[in-house]
């Protein structure tokens, strides 16, 4: 029986970061505390690639596998989490907005704090990172029409692909939203999996499109983030947050529905 992984979901690794995700952030030296308790505690982190090759009959999981994985592409993750991972020789997958991103398709005043440049996200590559899309310009993929879902996926991955020199296996949904429609377009435009929030543990089960993950804050503790590699008690710490989520999923369905009627009519 395959057993559950757990996905860490890191955004930026910042002493102090912008206030607007400050409570996604984790200090620098939180952040090396958690690493080492995975060296610690015999874990193995993997890229999604390497989860997803094992799970369609390639080389087995290691004992204690976990996947270490950062969205946005915000620069504290080139300045204070690579030379962490360096220094255990632990893979992380590294998933990027590219319209955030320093350089030539930035769009100007879109990112909420200080991003990487294309350079450091090629030295996260060439360190072993896997680099994983995460749209164009982060926006809601399942409130999008057709044309715009499509553009931002296609983009995310021409640039990446422009950029490092090799297409994207991986996409990350933005704040976590899907449902058929993004998922089909995700896998349409050449991505093999996807990883949403869920906060639970990843199983096979999931599907390749809808793989959970489990979310790192500023107030995750080193008791806490234990808990959470071991998967003991994760439905008692995010319960809050699934209970939002049920609830903003109700509401967001009949926004979708709302919008979807109103080009009908156009």
């Amino acid at each position: 029986m395959t057993r559950p992984v757990p996905i860490l979901m890191y955004h930026a690794v910042a002493h102090e970061p912008a206030s607007s995700i400050r409570a996604l952030s984790v200090s620098p030296e939180a952040f090396a505390g958690q690493m080492r308790l995975l060296a610690e505690r015999g874990f193995t982190p993997l890229t999604t690639a390497r989860l997803a090759a094992a799970w369609r009959g390639g080389p087995p999981l290691p004992q204690d596998p976990v996947l270490i994985t950062f969205d946005d592409g915000y620069r504290g993750v080139h300045r204070y989490a690579l030379p962490v991972l360096r220094e255990l020789g632990f893979a992380a997958t590294v998933f990027v907005t590219t319209g955030w991103l320093r350089g030539p398709h930035e769009i100007h005043g879109a990112a909420l704090d200080t991003m990487l440049g294309w350079e450091e996200v090629r030295e996260l590559a060439a360190a072993g990172a896997e680099i994983g899309g995460h749209s164009h310009s982060h926006p809601q993929l399942d409130q999008l029409p057709d044309s715009e879902l499509r553009y931002e996926v296609a983009r995310c991955q021409e640039v990446i692909a422009e950029q490092t020199g090799s297409p994207p296996f991986s996409f990350a949904y933005p704040y976590g939203y899907c449902d058929r429609r993004v998922r089909q377009e995700v896998r349409m435009a050449g991505f093999a999996q996807s990883v949403a929030v869920g906060n639970t543990l990843a199983s096979p089960r999931q599907g390749p499109f809808a793989l959970r993950r489990v979310t790192v804050r500023r107030r995750t503790g080193p008791k806490e983030f234990a808990r959470l590699v071991e998967g003991r008690a994760i439905g008692r710490t995010f319960a809050a947050d699934r209970a939002l989520t049920k609830g903003y999923a109700l509401v967001r369905g009949s926004r979708r529905l709302m919008r979807k009627a109103a080009r009908t009519r156009a």
